[in-house]
């Protein structure tokens, strides 16, 4: 019994063997169009037939990767720089920002996500970190606000009112502050 499950592994990697040789091969002849190409493909799509999905998966991973090792050899060899771009990621308030702008503008894509929402119900009375035109929006997206959220909401304002409530309300960004606060108690309660 156990020979037979050997001879089965043998015939595999014979298989993808072939499949190696031949996508290494059609790789290398993409640009000239011979008729013994297409027998070479008809050929690699009966033994990737034979294959499971999970073992071609595996070997076109592979073949990708040694594919993009010979182009970055052959850049290299050409003298070209390879450089790496690395997409930019977003912040926390650009991306809580655009949530906003999301629920406002495409309310069908729109799709709630608590960390946006938390993040905006930390940072909305900073008008650095929420600007004004984002503020209005905010107050629409609060009137929706519902359960725990809207109650702790509710408290913080409350909390925060008692703490501004002292000598230094002259302050201007402490104006600001205790408006955007005002608005939000008036809407919440």
């Amino acid at each position: 019994m156990p020979k037979m499950n050997v001879g089965k592994k043998e015939k595999k990697a014979e298989k993808r063997k072939k499949l190696k040789q031949h996508v290494a091969q059609t790789g290398e002849l993409e640009s000239d169009t011979e008729p013994r190409e297409k027998k070479q493909s008809v050929q690699a799509t009966k033994e990737e037939e034979e294959l499971s999905a999970e073992e071609r998966r595996k070997l076109e991973r592979k073949l990708k990767k040694e594919r993009k090792k010979k182009e970055k050899q052959l850049m290299r060899e050409a003298g070209v720089a390879v450089k790496k771009v690395v997409p930019k990621k977003q912040s926390a308030p650009e991306l809580a920002l655009a949530y906003l702008t999301s629920w406002s503008e495409k309310p069908k894509e729109w799709k709630f996500q608590k960390t946006r929402q938390t993040w905006l119900l930390l940072h909305m009375y900073e008008k650095e970190k929420v600007p004004d035109e984002y503020f209005t929006i905010l107050l629409d997206y609060l009137q929706g606000l519902q359960g725990s959220a809207r109650d702790l909401t509710v408290q913080k304002a409350e909390a925060f009112m008692k703490e501004l409530d002292g000598p230094d309300a002259q302050d201007p960004k402490l104006l600001e502050k205790c408006e955007r606060i005002r608005q939000v108690l008036q809407l919440l309660s």
